[in-house]
């Protein structure tokens, strides 16, 4: 698993940027594209211009109808061009957004019933939750340019999926504040013999919270939003459900579960050519060429030809990413191969 931050860095960076936070809701006729390409918010008493991120560049391309294509090319080759663009349609196609911005960055351009639940506040609230578990610790956290991370397991839940090869049960807790994917709690599995994560998904809803809430009000202006008493409460409530699925994450009987699900994929065999095998799982999952390579290296290196063996050299992989994010991915795609329907394992398992 790839190791990110200390607990106490990951503190010290949500303190800095909980001081560097200001969000706004502007009528989009009261923003500005500048000739430097920065975004100006306007209102009746002050103009505020920030640098525009590329993700925040991204939501303003797609919300305006620009193909990523084309808007990329324009920031390159013809920045004035694009100002012409973006300012056109902004007072053309007049709407309400909420403009998330940090320090000097114009971070995201989202619309204005975006719910702010940041990572600051989740891990506030959270962190007690899973540090009261016995036996907890805390593998793995991080804090990117899109989400937070925070990766939990215990001792005191642990099976052997073959003899000598022990994993324990642990909890994903991942959150974007800036419009990239829902507050999600997954249950993670940690192997111990060479410390991989694989991350769980839960499909269902219930343990994916998205960011829509009430809309902030109209105006023609711009105005910077602050603390709201109401949504306090509100998100406090919220966040009393998500340590629930914290501690549900962790159960017993999903692990159990889990558990049975990997002990079956120990019996699987790749009967064909494992450089095929590999090859199709590269072109299925799209893997870039540095992570096929990876993939196949650790499971020759495994000596384990199984779809078990498979999906532990696709979570050892994750931990040679060099994003957290791109790590975090292939942890999760190590449950997917663990999950193949038949048809699909021996499509990957036969091919010669």
């Amino acid at each position: 698993m790839k190791s990110g931050r200390t607990l106490t860095e990951m503190a010290q960076a949500l303190e800095a940027q909980q001081t560097q936070k200001k969000d706004f809701v502007a009528d989009t006729r009261a923003l500005e594209m500048t000739p430097n390409g920065q975004l100006a918010i306007v209102n009746a008493e002050t103009t505020q211009q920030f640098a525009i991120t590329p993700h925040a560049h991204r939501q303003i391309g797609d919300r305006i109808g620009i193909p990523a294509k084309y808007y990329d090319r324009m920031r390159v080759e013809a920045p004035q061009l694009l100002q012409s663009n973006v300012n056109h349609w902004f007072q053309e196609q007049p709407e309400q957004r909420m403009i998330r911005t940090m320090g000097t960055d114009a971070r995201a351009f989202l619309s204005r019933r975006y719910r702010r639940l940041d990572n600051f506040d989740l891990a506030d609230a959270v962190l007690p939750t899973l540090l009261e578990m016995q036996g907890a610790r805390v593998v793995s956290c991080e804090l990117t340019e899109t989400r937070m991370y925070l990766k939990v397991v215990t001792d005191r839940i642990q099976a052997d999926v073959k003899v000598g090869d022990a994993v324990q049960a642990g909890v994903c807790i991942s959150n974007s504040e800036i419009g990239m994917g829902s507050l999600r709690v997954e249950p993670l599995i940690y192997r111990l013999v060479c410390t991989n994560g694989m991350v769980s998904p839960d499909r269902s809803a219930r343990n994916r919270f998205t960011h829509l809430g009430r809309a902030a009000a109209d105006t023609p202006d711009a105005y910077e939003l602050f603390s709201d008493k109401t949504l306090e409460a509100d998100n406090t409530a919220f966040f009393l459900k998500v340590q629930d699925l914290v501690r549900d994450a962790v159960d017993r009987t999903k692990f159990e579960h889990l558990v049975a699900q990997m002990r079956d994929t120990t019996e699987r065999r790749i009967e064909g050519n494992p450089v095929k095998t590999v090859e199709v799982l590269t072109n299925k999952f799209k893997l870039q060429q540095n992570e096929s390579s990876g993939v196949l290296q650790h499971l020759i290196r495994g000596g384990d030809l199984s779809q078990w063996g498979l999906l532990n050299a696709v979570t050892r992989t994750a931990q040679d990413a060099e994003s957290y994010d791109r790590a975090t991915e292939l942890e999760e795609l190590g449950s997917t191969v663990m999950t193949l329907p038949a048809n699909q394992w021996k499509q990957l398992a036969t091919v010669s």
